[in-house]
This record gives structure tokens, sequence and C-alpha cells, in this order.
């Protein structure tokens, strides 16, 4: 019988009659509409209800004296969870993923992002991969902790560098991904570490400190790619950054110190290329010089010489048509040329019947500066009837 039918007094027996059900001086009245159970809450009635729920499933799958399950509530529930089980096959894919479906445990295909499909287990299974995501991984520990087993490394001159430098990657075929290398992360890191190792192994020491740390981070990317592409990893190297490369603690001012005399040689030798150049641009600009003025002196001297014998021809033709007349032309130029430019005096040698002597002063030439002087009188020399006493 059930826990809760009003028939059975159970345990604790009958409750007590209500005085307001007996009438006057009799028996007691019956409740109108039957007789009632125990006052019970307002709300719903749970045991109620799972009273129904109960008989429904026993009329569903038969209950004492039902005749056993019903065929049609074996195929409900057999439905129900076929459907279930083909609808677990769905699955998203986001848009920074790929997924990679395998069928039995073998690669099977791969979906791009969106609302995807594949049969459900125990046939096929999918892993999510982020393919679009950056993955950094660093080599030779952190500014907080260095890893000198790591960072230690041999330069191309036999001289040791602690060298720090991250890699960036990201996943560019899933399925390689997955399937070819057991530990993607450790097997990056240790290819990074060997291609690092091999291109500081063929450089000095000074152009990793200085000005090389590009061609190398370029060269180290590099061979990074060409190793993982021949273990078909699917993983695609971004870039490698040198984060720090210093000599070991223990060499470290002796370091400074070269670097230092390094730094004065270079100084010296651009001054030295900045006097050089000096020196080549001024003498470049006397060579210019001289040879325009070469250029210039010759471009004369031919012109002269064309317009003295393009004169001498015309003199050649005024001579031939007047031979004296153009001689006597030619020495009065000839004499103004001479003339030109000396001191000249002028003697009347009327009733002069001495010698005449001039003073040296006449003879002296004048600058260009000084004023024109008049020339000295000419002085006459005694006589003998002067002469003698």
């Amino acid at each position: 019988m059930p826990w809760n039918d009003n028939a059975n007094p159970g345990p604790w027996g009958s409750p007590p009659p209500n005085d307001g059900d007996r009438g006057p001086g009799g028996p007691r009245r019956p409740p109108p509409g039957g007789p009632r159970g125990p006052r019970r809450p307002d709300g719903p009635d749970l045991s109620a209800l799972f009273d129904r729920l109960s008989r429904r499933l026993r009329d569903l799958f038969g209950g004492p004296g039902g005749g056993g399950v019903r065929p049609g509530a074996i195929a409900v529930v057999v439905g129900a969870a076929l459907a279930l089980w083909a609808l677990s096959g769905l699955y998203v894919v986001q848009p920074n993923e790929q997924a990679v479906v395998t069928t039995f445990g073998a690669y099977s295909r791969s979906e791009s992002p969106g609302l995807r499909y594949h049969l459900p287990a125990p046939f096929e299974r999918v892993e999510k991969v982020a393919v679009t995501s950056l993955n950094r991984i660093d080599v030779g520990g952190s500014a907080a902790a260095d890893v000198p087993e790591e960072s230690l490394m041999l330069t191309g001159d036999e001289n040791i560098v602690d060298l720090d430098f991250s890699v960036t990657w990201r996943v560019e075929d899933p399925a390689k991904f997955l399937f070819t290398v057991r530990d993607p992360e450790a097997s990056v890191k240790a290819v990074a570490e060997s291609a690092m190792r091999e291109v500081v192994g063929k450089t000095p020491l000074e152009a990793i400190l200085t000005r090389g740390r590009g061609q190398a981070q370029i060269q180290a990317a590099e061979l990074m790619q060409r190793t993982l592409d021949s273990w078909n990893a699917g993983v695609s190297v971004v870039e490698v950054q040198i984060r720090s490369a210093n000599p070991p603690q223990e060499v470290v001012s002796a370091f400074r110190e070269v670097a230092n005399a390094g730094q004065d040689a270079e100084s010296a030798v651009n001054e030295a290329n900045t006097y050089r150049n000096r020196v080549i641009n001024e003498a470049k600009g006397d060579a210019a010089r001289i040879i325009q003025s070469a250029q210039g002196y010759r471009e004369q001297s031919v012109r002269e010489a064309l317009g003295d014998a393009a004169r001498f021809n015309q003199i050649y033709d005024e001579y031939r048509r007047a031979p004296a007349v153009t001689r006597e032309r030619l020495y009065i130029e000839s004499m103004q040329r001479v003339l030109e430019k000396s001191n000249k005096v002028i003697i009347d040698g009327k009733g002069a019947s001495a010698p005449i002597i001039l003073p040296p002063d006449v003879f002296r030439p004048r600058s260009s500066t000084a004023t024109r002087a008049a020339p000295a009188p000419a002085v006459a020399a005694p006589t003998e009837s002067e002469a003698q006493p």
C-alpha cells in the first residue's frame, strides 16, 4: 500500500476525531463529499505527482499483472538514445581553430571554422587546434632566472657569449602538428637552441654584441624552418629575437675595456678618413682650377694667334696696295709700342755745341702709383773756354 494511504493508521494510530464534526448528542458526522485526509499546507502535492508518474511508468513498461514490458516503450527509449548519440557528433570550430577528424584513430580530414558534424564515438573523434594564435618559447631563461645550460654559447672566434632569445611560432598544418611530432613545443625549443648555436658558432663575438644581431636572427629562423620542414612538424617560425647578448659575468670588465679600445680605434679611423677626404677634395679642387686656367690660357693664346695672323694678312694686303705708306705706318706704330712705356727726354739741339749730360734719375722706371714727374732739365757740359781759367 502507498505510504500516504489514509486508510492505514500507521504506527502512530488514527488521528483524533474533530469535536466540530460531532452532532449534538450524537455520533460523528461525516464531512461533506466523503472522508477527508489529514490537513496539509497549501501548495503542490509532490507525493501525488510522484504517484501519478509512477503509475504512468508502470503502465508504459508493464507493472504487476501488466504482462511485461511493452514493445512501444522499448522503441521509444532506443530511438531517444540513438538520437542523443547521433546529436553528439555536432561540434563548433572557432574562427581561430581548425579541427582534425580521426576515424578509429587514423587521420581522416581537417575542418574549417563553423558548425561541423562527425560520426559519433567510437567511430570518429575530433581534436581542435589553434592555428592563428602565436606561441612563444624563451631559450636561455628570462631576466629573473637565467639558465646557463641554454644561454652560454661558443662564438666563431672561440669566445663565450651569454645569449638569451625568444622564438615566436604558430601551427601551420594541424594534422602534421598532431601526428608527426610527439611533443611539438619541446621539439621547437630543441630546434631553436640547436639552430642558434650553429649560427653563433659561425659568427664573431663582436658582430653578435654589436651590429650582427639582425643577421644572426634571420639565419637562425631560416635554419629552424628548414629543420622543422624536414620533420614535417607543421610549424611555421614567425620570428627569432635575441633579447640579450653579453659576455660572461667573469669577463665583463675585460670586454668593456676591449669595447672602449675598439671605439677609440674607430674614432681615430674616422678622423683619418675625414682628413683624407678633406685633403683629397682640396687637391681635386686645385687640379680642376689649374686645368681650367690652362684651358683658358690655351684658348687665349689660340685666339690671339688667330687675331695676329688675321691682322698680318690685312697688313700684307694693304702693303701690296701702298708699300711706302704702309712702311711708314708700320714704323710709326712700332716706335709707338717701343717708346710707349719708357721715359722720354726731349732736347732741342739747336745752338748746342757741347755734349748733353742727363741725370741718372731720368732713366729710372716709374711705378704705376707714382705721379708722372717732369723730366729734369738738361745740363750742358762746359766748353773748353769755360773750363779754362
